[in-house]
């Protein structure tokens, strides 16, 4: 079993079903990790837990509460003037009121939105070559666009249907997509694009630009945090990736076999119902 300090529990412990709607905040915001997915947001959850922020949200926080989609949902909707009003601070608080810090997708695609609700936040934009990016998320687009996973959204509304509509409000925000085929055409334009447009509105001195390998000085040193006696956090994250696929793969399995169970289960006794009507 992976250690505290790791994102990995959340593969593992059972899932909660917490409305953030009747949350507040109860711990202060005081980071902002707005680098894109696979740039090491799973290392960086760690190392941020490690210099004592809890919560730090990230995309696996909402397999473990997938109610949270909701909120992420409304929050893209409003942001696209699909419906509701733009989210403020008070918006906020109820979703991520859990949480000292963000890493990883969907707070990355609000990052605009959080800088300005919590002006006392830093930011950290955490950034990896982009044609080595490129080539690492290009496992995530044809994930999230594959049969397999919408006919598991399907036969899984609830859960798995959840958290397939965050991901794919991700490839159409931030990959301004609609098929696996755009994405792949506008991820390094858009990449850069978000890495400039975070450099360009977040004011210098909340501003850490970094890379994994610049270890623990310069992330404490802008934190203000003394530098651990303990390695910093090289997660790899392909590994954690395909760990976390296989797990969530089976138990999505499950619920989406017992869901079609019960789908063909009912049609029996419909049917059923309707053949005895015509005797």
């Amino acid at each position: 079993m992976p250690d505290d300090k790791s994102p990995k529990p959340q593969l593992y412990l059972p899932p909660t079903n917490i409305d953030r709607h009747q949350c507040k905040r109860v711990v202060p915001m005081e980071v902002f990790s707005l680098g894109w997915s696979r740039t090491g947001t799973s290392s960086m959850k760690a190392a941020l837990q490690i210099l004592g922020y809890n919560d730090v949200y990230h995309m696996s926080n909402n397999f473990g509460n997938v109610l949270d989609t909701d909120m992420w949902n409304e929050a893209y909707k409003a942001k696209y003037n699909l419906a509701g009003k733009p989210f403020g601070r008070a918006e906020w608080d109820q979703l991520l009121g859990h949480c000292m810090a963000t890493t990883d997708a969907p707070a990355f695609s609000f990052a605009p939105e959080l800088i300005d609700a919590y002006p006392e936040a830093k930011v950290i934009l955490c950034e990896r070559d982009v044609e080595k990016w490129y080539q690492s998320v290009a496992f995530i687009i044809n994930a999230t666009f594959s049969p397999a996973f919408r006919i598991f959204a399907w036969t899984d509304p609830f859960w798995m249907g959840k958290i397939h509509r965050i991901m794919m409000w991700n490839m159409r925000a931030d990959y301004k997509a609609q098929t696996a085929q755009e994405a792949k055409a506008n991820a390094k334009q858009c990449y850069l694009d978000h890495y400039a447009m975070v450099r360009r509105i977040t004011p210098k001195e909340r501003l850490l630009n970094y890379t994994l390998g610049d270890g623990w000085e310069p992330l404490c040193a802008f934190l203000g945090k003394p530098v651990p006696n303990v390695p910093f956090p090289h997660l790899n994250e392909t590994k954690f990736l395909q760990e976390f696929v296989d797990f969530h793969m089976k138990r999505m399995l499950k619920r989406s076999l017992r869901n079609f169970a019960v789908v063909i289960s009912v049609m029996g006794v419909f049917g059923y119902g309707v053949y005895r009507t015509m005797l």
